[in-house]
């Protein structure tokens, strides 16, 4: 939990009261790997922050999954979306690993934000960190090609060429494992 509370001073330091309430609303959980933390077709009613672990956001089909996210050790994840509408998921998150999560539900969130002195901060600043990572994503599929989309993501995040299966990077910047296995072979 002293991770956490590192993170967080680090977007807004909070006082120890207020410290002291948000962390009395946290639940510890942990999950085996392929776990699905969010089930498609269910409603989002927490957020957490990844202590330990990493997760993937994908859309499940019955020939492939369309990977389009993968979250990491002190970032937060949820299925904002869903949490904010309060509609069934369209999509799924799983853990790629052993994962161990710092999970609050929504109603205990609310009343953070509420009750303390920069929950409200520390919540818009989450907000628009998951807003920048899907704009960017969204203006590379637009804007780059397959390959420039390998290479930003070998750039911009080294750790998830070292830890995550290719057919899952492959899907992510849009292409089958054998295009990245032919993308991979030209840039070697």
């Amino acid at each position: 939990m002293d991770q956490l509370k590192r993170f967080l001073d680090g977007i807004s330091p909070m006082n120890d009261a207020d410290w002291r309430f948000f962390k009395s609303k946290l639940k510890e959980v942990r999950f085996e790997k392929n776990s699905v933390i969010l089930q498609k077709g269910r409603v989002e009613n927490y957020v957490s922050f990844i202590a330990k672990g990493m997760v993937r956001f994908y859309i499940p089909g019955e020939e492939s999954d369309l990977t389009f996210g993968f979250l990491f050790e002190n970032e937060f994840v949820t299925g904002y979306d869903s949490l904010l509408s309060g509609l069934p998921s369209e999509y799924q998150i799983e853990t790629l690993t052993e994962t161990l999560l710092w999970r609050i539900s929504k109603k205990d969130l609310d009343e953070v934000y509420k009750k303390t002195v920069n929950g409200n901060i520390i919540g818009r600043k989450m907000a628009e960190s998951m807003f920048l990572i899907k704009s960017k994503r969204e203006i590379s599929l637009l804007n780059q090609t397959a390959e420039e989309r390998y290479l930003s993501l070998f750039r911009d995040r080294p750790n998830l060429l070292q830890q995550i299966p290719l057919k899952y990077i492959a899907s992510y910047i849009g292409v089958t494992p054998q295009a990245l296995s032919r993308i991979r072979k030209r840039i070697t």
